[in-house]
């Protein structure tokens, strides 16, 4: 037993080695035959020995038994997103914004390369891999961790003897290369399947599996490129960070630098742009951050974004090809947006037919029309849109386009609204209806597991659903109806649809669908007023006087809520049994916390900076990124960075997680 413990050993060694060779450096060792013998015999002694099983295996990259549903995961802390910026300009004031915030003549940056995949969180312990999640909302994702063991590039174990912490929290993009993006499709396609519209959405639906063994199937990549928590030795610099995660065994980006002007950085941008096409796989930009770590914290945080680092994006892929028709599509809340019907046309390895236009006054600035030829681009990468037009001697052109009098889904009258067209009948427009069930049913909103798009064009079609009150009115019967349930899907649905009356005010009102209002709005909303009753009872003059609202928003929300159907199903809704969790108001001066500001430094224990942060602004106080001597209280966590210190020179009062609990508890 001891020979047979000590082969197994030195077998999974041997393959975990082989596996950072070929699938991180792209520098294989061995051929495939010898590979697969080693793998065949791990295999098998494996199989006689199954008491010497271990969960980080290489043999346990397969897949485990489909799970029912994905578990929420909350965050350590938020995976926030980047500002975008497209021009060197930019750039230089970005460097100009840093240096002078942070009060020196020149600035360190790394430059990485921008993935175009699906933001994952990777949690380590002790070495080992036990925990992943999908980015979600930023605070909130979802348990992905039997589906990321099947990706060969992830280490299931760190790196013995490299000095890992023993508790580690890693930010990364799964993706897949180009020429596996293609051959994936084609087998797809050659067995009648509906193929992915680019590697990122190949990805993404890869990693969303419920059956981890068809995740297992496809040729998915993992590059990390941030420590977001670590138990004991901090990196003194983003590069440092790099150093150790390469050290540790986890695969990082290869073609990062580390740049001591800004103009490095425009220049890595610029050559990374020309080799971009040869890479093999899909990038929309470069990242740059500020690579001392001190610095990080001490410029701090937007409300969706850190202020130290930017997405410096690529020009948009342009290519030409003719507009076969121009039709109008109804969103969600009813506005109408005209598309370009193209002669098909590849853009990036992707083949376009259709691009957004926009709007009615787009169109007529750019004046494209039926049968014009265009350049198309991907904006952003993702998005298809029409740029310009291209002139071609001795053409005829049709007649300019206008958008149509009626909706051409329910033909009730369009209304226009600055540069927007909408159709006025939303109960009764099936577009609209379709739409608006799919918003409150999304993660933002009320998270219903199970009701993608293709189920409630089912309900709607059927007309089982007219309204989103109607969801909580269904049966199973209704749902075994429907094409593709059975009895352990429709139970699944069905309890998918209780579970959301437990919801929080902002997420209701997210997923009500009012116009121009978003996550950030609801959650303004649902801080001032507290109470759904009270959001429903103000007029467009008390919306305009809370702060972040304006003229085009308290109209928005006032018309919403005087329509007399919008408070019928709102009222249908709370019938069936809402439990909506309401937030305190501030009550201005009145407010136990009023005027006071906090800052939050390191980790907390009993709650998450984003939890304690709406706790005291529920009580009035304000909450700031940075410290200065309009400070009342800098709460300190474990591994506090330099606010702590620059709160100390400023005399600033430093609470510990108990006094500050002890303070918002009115103990204090």
């Amino acid at each position: 037993m001891s020979d047979v413990q000590t082969r197994i050993a030195a077998l999974r060694d041997l393959i975990r080695g082989h596996d950072y060779l070929y699938y991180v450096k792209d520098k294989p060792e061995i051929s495939d035959a010898e590979y697969d013998r080693l793998f065949k015999e791990l295999t098998e002694l494996e199989q006689t020995h199954p008491e010497l099983m271990r969960p980080d295996s290489p043999t346990q990259r397969v897949g485990a038994p489909p799970l029912e549903a994905l578990v929420k995961v909350r965050h350590e802390k938020p995976m926030l997103s980047l500002d975008s910026i497209l021009n060197a300009d930019e750039v230089l004031a970005f460097d100009q914004r840093m240096k002078r915030e942070l009060g020196v003549q020149s600035v360190d940056y790394t430059a990485e390369p921008k993935f175009d995949g699906l933001s994952v969180e990777l949690v380590y312990q002790n070495g080992a891999f036990i925990q992943g999640s999908t980015r979600g909302d930023g605070t909130i994702g979802e348990d992905i961790t039997t589906n990321l063991r099947t990706i060969r590039s992830l280490p299931l174990q760190l790196v013995a003897g490299s000095g890992y912490p023993a508790r580690l929290v890693v930010r990364g993009e799964v993706y897949m290369r180009l020429n596996d993006f293609q051959a994936l499709n084609r087998r797809m396609t050659e067995r009648g399947e509906e193929a992915f519209a680019n590697p990122r959405n190949a990805a993404a639906g890869s990693l969303r599996q419920l059956d981890s063994s068809i995740t297992a199937s496809r040729p998915l990549v993992v590059t990390c490129y941030e420590v977001t928590s670590r138990s004991e030795g901090a990196a003194s610099t983003h590069w440092q960070e790099f150093e150790d995660l390469s050290a540790w065994g986890i695969p990082v980006p290869l073609s990062r630098l580390r740049c001591s002007t800004i103009e490095e950085v425009i220049t890595y941008h610029h050559e990374t742009a020309e080799m971009r096409d040869s890479l093999p796989y899909e990038i929309d930009g470069v990242v740059v951050k500020v690579d001392r770590r001190q610095w990080q914290e001490k410029l701090g945080f937007k409300s969706r974004s850190p202020r130290w680092a930017i997405a410096y994006k690529f020009s948009p892929r342009k290519e030409t090809t003719v507009i076969e028709d121009i039709a109008v599509s109804v969103g969600r809340t009813g506005t109408l947006t005209p598309l370009a019907l193209l002669k098909p046309v590849e853009v990036g390895g992707v083949t376009i037919s259709r691009a957004t236009l926009h709007n009615a006054d787009e169109v007529a600035r750019k004046d494209v029309r039926v049968g014009d030829t265009v350049k198309i681009e991907r904006a952003g990468d993702v998005i298809p849109a029409v740029s310009e037009r291209v002139s071609v001697p001795g053409e005829q052109r049709a007649a300019p386009f206008q958008m149509p009098a009626d909706c051409p889904i329910c033909h009730s009258a369009v209304a226009r609204e600055g540069a927007y067209y909408y159709c006025t009948g939303q109960m009764v427009c099936g577009a609209q209806i379709k739409g608006a069930i799919e918003h409150f049913a999304s993660k933002a909103a009320l998270n219903i597991n199970g009701l993608g798009r293709k189920t409630v064009a089912q309900l709607v079609d059927h007309h089982l659903v007219r309204t989103v009150a109607d969801l909580y009115r269904l049966t199973k019967d209704d749902l075994l109806g429907l094409e593709g349930f059975a009895d352990r899907s429709a139970a699944l649905l069905l309890q998918g649809i209780t579970a959301s009356k437990d919801v929080t005010l902002d997420r209701f009102l997210m997923g009500l669908g009012i116009r121009q209002v978003g996550q950030h709005i609801a959650k303004v909303l649902a801080r001032t007023f507290g109470t759904l009753g009270s959001i429903m009872t103000a007029d467009k003059e008390r919306f305009q006087r809370v702060p972040e609202i304006g003229p085009e928003i308290s109209s928005s929300l006032a018309s919403y809520f005087s329509e007399p159907q919008n408070r019928r199903v709102i009222d249908e809704l709370l019938k069936t049994g809402f439990r909506i969790e309401s937030d305190t108001p501030s009550v201005g001066q009145n407010a136990p916390l009023a005027g006071v500001t906090f800052v939050f430094t390191g980790g907390l224990g009993k709650l998450t900076r984003e939890d304690a942060a709406r706790l005291v602004e529920s009580k009035g106080a304000k909450v700031s990124s940075s410290v200065s001597k309009k400070t009342s209280y800098v709460v300190a966590g474990t591994d506090a960075g330099s606010k702590l210190e620059q709160a100390r020179k400023l005399g600033i009062t430093v609470l510990s997680e108990q006094e500050f609990s002890d303070l918002v508890q009115g103990e204090g």
